[in-house]
């Protein structure tokens, strides 16, 4: 199966009530572990690439790691996607390089130019058979060059989306109901501590989704910033020398609960970040005499694969919809 568009999947995804994976990808051992885990559960999945991961690996070894993929799971579709395309230079060059799928964030841009930006995209990328998710309202945290202030974060408004939709085409639509960007989505005061004195963050704004999809039925929705920071690996982490105080994400039942509703892609970065850091952590704090690289990519490779897994089955849903 070569690489497809995501047209179909959150076709299916939406009628069944569950949610796309979509993962970012850096190196092959990510992709290994992503990939391997949707195999063995016959999940589809979305691959993505961020604008600092083309900077850091290349855009060619991605869309190779990628095509690699395809050949060792042919069983399941996958998607390859821009993560929030700056420009429409970005996206183009994703679109001309072999992506099925273009992400253009204007979400910055007052509403008409994000409008304007968004339409060139989803022309140039209809025009190439790809398709093309936009942004409205801004998420708060950090991705890559993507930084905004809780200050400057806003939710999306519900009454503007069916004129964005409409105006730009394009095919899918990332909302800001309370998530976030990174690891540490949300401050200590914005939270409450439950009885163990862990971080309780704020619930997400359903009501805004429910809006959103009274206003675009049928439509597909995103979350972007959808971690849910696994408190066993922020523990390894700082077990084994790290220091991530108060990191804290979103609680996967809210997340499963959004992909019942209209969410059919549901972004996933910094778990991985995470379950990499902290198994080469204390690989390196248990075995201080190894170098070989091979010897702590291996592991750490393995609990991305778990990782992985647990979300396709207990959160997004989508285990055994290939």
């Amino acid at each position: 199966m070569p690489l497809v568009t995501s047209t179909e999947m959150f076709k299916k995804a939406y009628e069944g009530g569950y949610a796309i994976g979509a993962f970012n990808v850096n190196n092959m051992e990510i992709v290994q572990g992503i990939t391997e885990a949707c195999k063995e559960e016959k999940a589809p999945v979305i691959l993505q690439v961020s604008k600092g991961a083309r900077a850091y690996a290349n855009h060619t070894y991605l869309v190779k790691l990628v095509e690699a993929a395809v050949i060792e799971c042919p069983e399941i579709p996958i998607v390859l996607h821009l993560d929030h395309g700056p420009d429409f230079e970005t996206c183009k060059s994703c679109i001309d390089g072999g992506f099925t799928s273009v992400m253009i964030d204007a979400s910055s841009k007052p509403f008409e130019e994000n409008i304007e930006i968004t339409k060139k995209v989803v022309e140039y990328a209809h025009d190439h058979g790809v398709v093309v998710e936009a942004e409205l309202g801004t998420l708060a945290g950090v991705e890559d060059d993507v930084k905004v202030e809780a200050a400057d974060s806003s939710y999306t408004r519900p009454e503007e989306v069916e004129e964005f939709v409409s105006k730009t085409g394009c095919d899918s639509l990332a909302i800001a109901i309370g998530t976030s960007h990174g690891a540490y989505k949300f401050t200590p005061d914005q939270c409450t501590r439950n009885e163990k004195g862990i971080l309780v963050p704020p619930p997400l704004r359903f009501d805004v989704l429910e809006e959103v999809s009274k206003r675009l039925p049928g439509f597909p929705i995103v979350l972007h910033g959808s971690s849910s920071v696994p408190q066993d690996y922020v523990k390894m982490v700082n077990t084994h020398g790290g220091k991530m105080p108060d990191a804290v994400g979103i609680p996967e039942e809210q997340l499963r609960k959004a992909a019942t509703l209209s969410v059919c892609k549901i972004n996933i970065d910094s778990d991985l970040r995470l379950t990499m850091t902290g198994t080469i952590r204390e690989f390196f704090d248990e075995h201080p005499d190894k170098f070989d690289p091979r010897e702590y990519l291996k592991p750490a490779r393995a609990n991305i694969k778990e990782t992985v897994r647990h979300k396709l089955v207990n959160v997004l849903g989508c285990a055994g919809k290939a």
